[in-house]
C-alpha cells in the first residue's frame, strides 16, 4: 500500500505549549511541529524562528502577549527552511537576523524550498495566502553577533554545520539557556535532507560545551534541566550517526540508494520509528547521507518534483 507523501496525511491541529525555560525565556512548542523561542529583554522581545505562515506566527504573538506587552523588535532565523521563516511578517519586527550563509541559501534555494515544503506540510501552510514573499534578513553575521535587549545580552553564534550549512544558535548567558533550532531535536526525527552528517556531531559538542541549563529545540518538548538537555543531545547524535553510518557502508561497497535505504531502516526503525515526522524525513535523510558518503559536500536542492521522485523510489518503491 502506497504511503501518503511526507506529512500530507497529518492534518490534525496540535496542542500548543508555552513553557518558561528560564527567567523571561519561553519555548512555543506543538507536539513535534516547528518550535519558536521567545526572549524577553528589558525593553523589547526577540523571537527565534518565525513559523511557516503569519497565521501560525499570530498564535505565537498571542502567547507572547500573555506574558509581556513589550514590542517585538528582533526576529532571528536559525536557518532558511520555509517552515521556519515565512511567518516573519506577522511580528512587525524592525530587524530580521540570520547568518551570512543562511542569507546566501535563501538566494540559492529559498523559493525551491518554499515550493517543496508547501507540498510536504499542507497543514502548516494553511492561510499561506497571507505570506508576502520570501523572508529576507535585514542583518547578517558570519560567526558571532551580540545583541543587548536592555541589560539582557543575547549571543547569536554559528557553531558549525549541522541541519544546514547556515544554522545558528541563540544563547542567553544570564540564564544559561540556548535556542538551537533544528540542530537539536527531542523525540522528533532530525530532517537531514540539507544536512552535513560529518559536521553535526562536532556542532553538538560545541553546544554541550556551553552546559545549557535549558534548551528550546527545533521540534519536541522544551528541555529543562541537565538530564533532559543531555538526553536530547545524545539522542540527536544517535539519530544522525545511525542514519549516516549504514548509508556510508553501503556507498563504500558500491551498493545502490535502495540498498542504503534498507540498511538505514534496519538501524533506525527499532529506535526512532515512533518519533514525530520519522517516515516523512527518511527518504530525504537517506538520499542526503548516501550523497555525502560519495563525497557530495553541498546538498542537492530539493524541488517539489525531486521530492516526489525520491519518495516514490524509496517509500513506495
Amino acid at each position: 500500500m502506497a504511503k501518503t507523501f511526507a506529512s500530507q496525511g497529518d492534518m490534525t491541529e496540535k496542542t500548543i505549549s508555552f513553557t518558561e525555560i528560564g527567567r523571561d525565556l519561553w519555548a512555543f512548542t506543538a507536539e513535534g511541529d516547528p518550535n519558536t523561542g521567545v526572549i524577553i529583554g528589558d525593553d523589547s522581545v526577540m523571537v527565534i524562528d518565525a513559523q511557516a505562515t503569519p497565521r501560525l506566527a499570530d498564535m505565537v504573538v498571542e502567547k507572547i502577549r500573555t506574558v509581556t506587552d513589550k514590542p517585538i523588535k528582533h526576529v532571528v532565523l536559525s536557518h532558511y527552511h520555509a517552515v521556519r521563516v515565512l511567518g516573519a511578517s506577522a511580528y512587525d519586527a524592525s530587524e530580521i537576523i540570520a547568518s551570512e550563509q543562511c542569507h546566501a541559501m535563501i538566494h540559492e534555494r529559498g523559493q525551491e524550498d518554499w515550493d517543496s515544503e508547501f507540498a510536504r506540510f499542507p497543514r502548516l501552510f494553511e492561510g499561506h495566502e497571507s505570506i508576502p514573499g520570501l523572508t529576507w534578513p535585514t542583518q547578517t553575521f558570519r560567526e558571532k553577533m551580540t545583541l543587548h535587549l536592555g541589560r539582557r545580552r543575547v549571543e547569536l553564534m554559528f557553531l558549525g554545520r549541522a541541519h544546514t550549512a547556515g544554522d545558528i544558535v541563540a544563547f542567553v548567558p544570564d540564564e544559561q539557556v540556548m535556542f538551537t533550532g533544528d540542530i537539536v531535536e527531542y523525540h522528533s526525527a532530525c530532517y537531514c535532507g540539507d544536512g552535513h552528517f560529518n559536521d553535526w556531531g562536532g556542532t553538538l559538542d560545541r553546544i554541550a560545551g556551553f552546559n545549557p541549563a535549558a534548551i528550546a529545540p527545533g521540534r519536541g518538548d522544551a528541555l529543562v534541566g541537565e538530564e533532559m538537555v543531555s538526553a536530547a543531545i545524545a539522542s540527536t547524535r544517535d539519530f544522525v550517526e545511525s542514519t549516516y553510518r549504514p548509508a556510508a557502508m553501503v556507498a563504500a561497497r558500491g551498493g545502490s540508494l535502495k540498498d542504503a535505504w534498507d540498511a538505514v531502516r534496519e538501524a533506525c526503525d527499532p529506535k526512532f520509528a515512533d518519533y514525530a515526522i520519522y517516515e516523512h524525513c527518511l527518504p530525504f535523510n537517506v538520499a542526503r547521507a548516501f550523497d555525502e558518503a560519495k563525497g557530495i559536500d553541498t546538498p542537492q536542492i530539493w524541488t517539489a518534483e525531486r521530492d516526489m521522485e525520491m519518495w516514490n523510489a524509496l517509500q513506495n518503491g
